[in-house]
């Protein structure tokens, strides 16, 4: 059937086009939060130390990514905002901005003067998202980090076998909790329109772990039962598992219906088990599972990764190889699809980033800008602040502000 989706004209600008924001994000949940705004149009400055600049640009190990990854499409504005000089800049920009995003320690903003408070006396329009460990109450206080926090709410416990509580491989909470804030945020613009004023949009760490184990709470409410970590739940589908194939790889089936059976015994040639009236019903090859497991891995493993494949893509039931992070670089479905997004490494090479899952019609949101240098485009919005150039070059010259050249979006 022929789409109806129409492109949007080339000269129809991006949904933020228009929107400037302040970015005081460091690590992930902050900048994961701004990037989504950048990359839907909006004009994000990255708020960072003169100099040096964030200290995930310096990251090893896990973190290495973390600056290149969440910092595309975004400008860099480096201020000293201990410094009073700074911070008097920094308020004068916040004159010219329609958002705040800061994820510091709690109390941090506050203490450098330029808290909720402050900033939107100065701009009562201002969009103040502060992204936090926890929402205000007995925790507010305490630091947080994504592992702790999964910890806390039952994401790990529910993620590792009895025992062995294991942390998700992604930093799902930080980049689920910055969306959180981007949809606040969104929100709180349209309501803007309403009323002219801003107002202060939180979301945080803890409470968007607990918003994912909602799912777990409301099955222990309906069925009476503390839910057991998935390595030992209890099973829904007869087939839903890891298989090992016979050069030496592995792949997942699911077959979660008995017409996913059918296709699949018709496709692997297993008519022998498509007229096994024991087999017929998924509670039926539950009970078989003794049985039936076992005689299924061994078919399974005569074929190859390709072959297992290809012939479950014949059956339409699902399947995944266990794939590695690197191997989505060479993906068919994100390469045709225009998923990643070529992007500037630290060295000077390239590499695709995932972009943003999401499209507006048939548009996609591309990369426009590089992760950008401490300093660079800063002139962009420091010519707001009503700046003579001289005031500009002493600011500099004391190392108050990193200035790069102007970055035209």
């Amino acid at each position: 059937m022929e789409s109806t989706q129409q492109e949007p004209p080339e000269n129809i600008p991006l949904p933020l086009a228009g929107i400037r924001v302040l970015e005081l994000g460091h690590n992930i949940m902050g900048p994961a939060c701004g990037l989504i705004l950048a990359d839907l149009g909006a004009e994000v400055y990255k708020v960072e130390r003169p100099g040096q600049g964030d200290d995930t640009r310096r990251l090893q190990g896990f973190g290495a990514g973390f600056f290149t990854c969440f910092n595309r499409n975004k400008k860099s504005l480096a201020i000293d905002l201990k410094d009073a000089r700074g911070r008097d800049l920094f308020l004068r920009l916040v004159e010219q901005v329609d958002v705040l995003i800061e994820n510091f320690a709690p109390g941090t903003v506050d203490r450098l003067g330029i808290g909720a408070e402050v900033c939107r006396r100065r701009n009562p329009g201002l969009i103040f998202c502060a992204l936090k460990g926890f929402m205000p109450g007995p925790y507010a206080h305490r630091p947080a980090l994504d592992e702790v926090v999964q910890m806390m709410a039952g994401l790990a416990y529910m993620t590792g076998p009895s025992g062995k509580p294991m942390r998700a491989g992604a930093s799902v909470t930080d980049i689920l909790s910055g969306g959180f804030g981007a949809i606040g945020i969104l929100a709180a613009l349209l309501q803007r329109r309403q009323t002219g004023l801003g107002q202060v949009v939180q979301a945080s760490l803890f409470e968007s772990v607990a918003f994912l184990m909602g799912q777990h709470m409301a099955g222990a409410a309906v069925s009476g039962q503390v839910p057991p970590p998935m390595p030992e739940r209890e099973r829904t589908w007869s087939v839903y598992e890891l298989f090992a194939t016979g050069d030496g790889q592995q792949v997942f089936i699911g077959i979660t219906s008995d017409r996913h059976w059918q296709r699949f015994c018709t496709a692997f040639d297993c008519l022998d088990w498509a007229e096994d009236a024991r087999l017929a019903t998924n509670q039926g090859r539950i009970e078989a599972r003794p049985w039936l497991y076992p005689a299924l891995q061994q078919r399974l493993l005569r074929l190859t990764k390709a072959e297992l494949m290809a012939l479950a893509e014949r059956a339409g039931i699902p399947f995944a190889p266990v794939n590695r992070p690197i191997d989505l670089w060479g993906d068919p479905h994100l390469q045709a699809s225009g998923g990643l997004a070529e992007t500037a490494m630290p060295d000077g090479g390239q590499v695709g980033l995932p972009k943003l899952p999401l499209r507006l019609g048939n548009r996609t949101f591309d990369l426009r800008l590089q992760p950008p240098a401490v300093g660079e485009g800063a002139a962009d919005i420091l010519h707001l602040a009503g700046l003579a150039e001289e005031e500009l070059q002493r600011l500099i010259e004391a190392g108050v502000v990193t200035a790069g050249p102007v970055r035209a979006s």
